[in-house]
């Protein structure tokens, strides 16, 4: 081997050494960083009751955190929370099936048909447009003051990720896929079946997760207008009370419900997709 090749491949061991040897000394800083961010989370806290307590917030703007605490305990030992809480899973839960069900067919039908594209697509970027609140005076109107206005609503936050997110899958399917579907002699359905919606099903997920967030936003948006429970009316209810304590306290409940939902979600899709090998990311 030629003097220069072999000092270019010691240079190069060299270097990757000390980069293995950078990189282990960082990683038990990563996790120290990760251990610190609960203790920082409770000092926060500490520190803002302390404000608070001392009248250097205004109470009235923004409660201390025990004050939030108590409004949550007493409206969970009364049994009021409950009631909220079931009400806006159960709007939630209605709305994001029915807008993400017809999001796949529709999307579907439209990823595979260039005609149905032809014909829906400029309508559908049309609506996707319009802002959520501009249908709640419609929906009223047509549909009163129940909860099917409120169902409705949602199902159309719902509706437009999972349907652009699916169209997209299909038509991000690699060509030589569909190339030997056909060389196997696939019938239509089955080409579909096979070999487009599991290679979308990626993006189809990617899309039910955005919908199942966009579906909370359009709770509060129905809530806030036209309903006696939920949480939306809670920050309603609070807002016209003057109670920060209340409003807080349904904004934390909101992000709490929000989370776990995206987790439950973000597990069925773990467990979908177990086939995939894709990059998970890197430690730092």
């Amino acid at each position: 081997m030629p003097a220069s090749s072999l000092l270019a491949t010691l240079l190069a061991a060299r270097t990757a050494v000390r980069g293995e040897h950078e990189l282990s000394t960082l990683r038990p800083w990563s996790g120290n960083w990760r251990g610190l961010l609960l203790p920082l989370a409770l000092l926060l806290v500490l520190v803002l009751e302390a404000l608070v307590r001392l009248d250097w917030i205004p109470a009235h703007q923004l409660p201390a955190p025990s004050q939030v605490g108590q409004t949550l305990w007493w409206l969970a030992v009364g049994g009021e929370l409950w009631g909220h809480i079931g009400v806006s899973l159960a709007r939630v839960a209605a709305g994001f099936a029915i807008g993400a069900a017809l999001a796949v067919l529709i999307g579907a039908w439209v990823g595979l048909s260039r005609r149905a594209e032809s014909y829906l697509e400029p309508t559908f970027q049309a609506l996707r447009a319009i802002p959520s609140l501009a249908w709640v005076p419609l929906l009223l109107l047509w549909l009163g003051i129940d909860e099917t206005p409120k169902v409705v609503l949602i199902a159309l936050g719902a509706f437009f990720p999972v349907y652009l997110a699916l169209l997209a899958g299909i038509r991000n399917v690699d060509r030589k896929l569909v190339e030997v579907g056909r060389l196997h002699r696939l019938s239509g359905v089955a080409l579909t079946r096979r070999i487009l919606l599991p290679a979308a099903l990626p993006s189809l997920f990617t899309g039910l997760r955005g919908a199942l967030s966009l579906s909370w936003m359009f709770l509060v948006a129905a809530e806030l207008i036209a309903a006696t429970q939920g949480l939306g009316y809670l920050l309603s209810d609070g807002r016209e009370t003057s109670r920060p304590d209340l409003v807080i306290a349904a904004i934390l409940l909101l992000a709490v419900l929000g989370k776990l939902s995206d987790g439950l979600l973000k597990s069925i899709e773990v467990r979908a997709l177990h086939w995939r090998d894709s990059f998970v990311g890197g430690e730092g």
